[in-house]
């Protein structure tokens, strides 16, 4: 049978002894005295229940009780408490149960894995961004509780970095964007569709983010000042090796625009076209021929053009690994590997290196499907 009681789990009431006798009232934790004494200074009297009463009175409008709620609940949201295990791996079953599936599902995955440090390694942080960017657009709904507040926590935590060292922020303004257009179709469509959480706190989280996005918006690059080398001092055939390097094409462009060397370099048709032969198959061009004026192919506008179409490859620097012989997914230290030879999760191959795959932001959740 249904269980319809008050949780087990909760703290309980809050009683205060006055001259009737014992009253009950709203129980407050002591995180929020401070929240609720300026809440208080704009509502007329307390809300206490005794054990007549069978509903709540509230004298104030409901307005203010729902700003009240709101804040209460935003708090809760924002708390930094996180879920975190000594084990940095998770258990992935396969071909299992419908029931079995559910003790490891892509939240409970997401609380496991050690993404809050992730981001701090240079080499991980585009792939965490990725897979952050994939939940927001498609696996949303499916987080538990603990992996929304985990989730925004790092969201959070991303931000701030970037906002901080003013790396990559292009990414982050693409993955704030789809996040927020996905909470909107979500919340103008409650009732629809599957939130799990109340209306309340999404609309907070929907507001933080379009907080974020203003903040990016305003952030200013500051001017290094460095008497050293710079890029620009580079010989031609140096920086047209690291432009080589690119495997994005909006990266060529930004670096484009530091200097008029680099924007001569960067609209070299030569580098878009290794970048289209890269990216897309022959196939592919086909279908798209773009020409410019004088007649030639022009594979800058190729290769946007073929960006909407087709997918590109993905390049990181460091990702997530499958262990096929332990159906393990985990983060490899690669310094732990090469000085104590540990692999990361413990694995019972006679050679652990060969059973190691990686796993593309994709995979990950396909992983999760069931």
């Amino acid at each position: 049978m249904p269980f319809l009681g008050q949780d087990w789990r909760s703290p309980g009431w809050r009683w205060i002894k006055t001259e009737d006798g014992w009253k009950r009232c709203e129980s407050f934790s002591p995180e929020l005295e401070d929240e609720n004494s300026q809440l208080n200074n704009n509502i007329s009297h307390a809300v206490i229940l005794t054990d007549d009463e069978e509903e709540e009175i509230y004298r104030t409008e409901d307005c203010e009780f729902a700003a009240k709620k709101r804040k209460k609940e935003h708090f809760w949201n924002n708390t930094k408490s996180q879920c975190f295990y000594s084990e940095k791996w998770i258990y992935v079953h396969k071909e299992s149960t419908r029931e079995r599936h559910g003790y490891c599902t892509l939240g409970e995955a997401f609380n496991r894995l050690d993404f809050s440090s992730a981001i701090q390694d240079i080499r991980r942080f585009n792939y965490v961004v990725k897979l952050l960017q994939l939940i927001a657009k498609s696996q949303l709904t499916s987080l538990s509780g603990a992996a929304q507040k985990n989730y925004f926590n790092i969201l959070d935590k991303i931000v701030r970095k970037v906002l901080e060292d003013q790396h990559n922020p292009r990414l982050i303004k693409d993955l704030l964007q789809d996040l927020s257009s996905t909470l909107c179709i979500l919340i103008r469509g409650v009732g629809k569709s599957v939130l799990v959480g109340n209306i309340n706190i999404w609309i907070c989280r929907l507001e933080t983010i379009l907080t974020w996005q203003q903040q990016l918006k305003n952030l200013q690059m500051n001017k290094q000042v460095n008497n050293g080398l710079t890029l620009s001092d580079l010989p031609l055939h140096m920086l047209n090796n690291i432009l080589y390097r690119f495997s994005d094409g909006w990266d060529i462009i930004m670096l484009g625009q530091v200097t008029p060397t680099l924007y001569m370099l960067s609209e070299d048709r030569q580098l878009w076209k290794k970048l289209c032969q890269y990216h897309f198959a022959e196939k592919q061009f086909c279908r798209h021929l773009i020409l410019s004026e004088k007649g030639h192919i022009d594979w800058k506008l190729m290769y946007f053009a073929l960006q909407k179409c087709y997918p590109i490859k993905e390049q990181y620097g460091d990702t997530l690994q499958f262990c096929r012989h332990c159906s393990i997914l985990f983060w490899k230290d690669y310094h732990l590997a090469l000085l104590l030879k540990d692999t990361g999760h413990p694995c019972t191959a006679n050679d652990p290196d060969t059973c190691f795959m990686p796993v593309s932001p994709q995979h990950f959740i396909d992983l999760f499907k069931f």
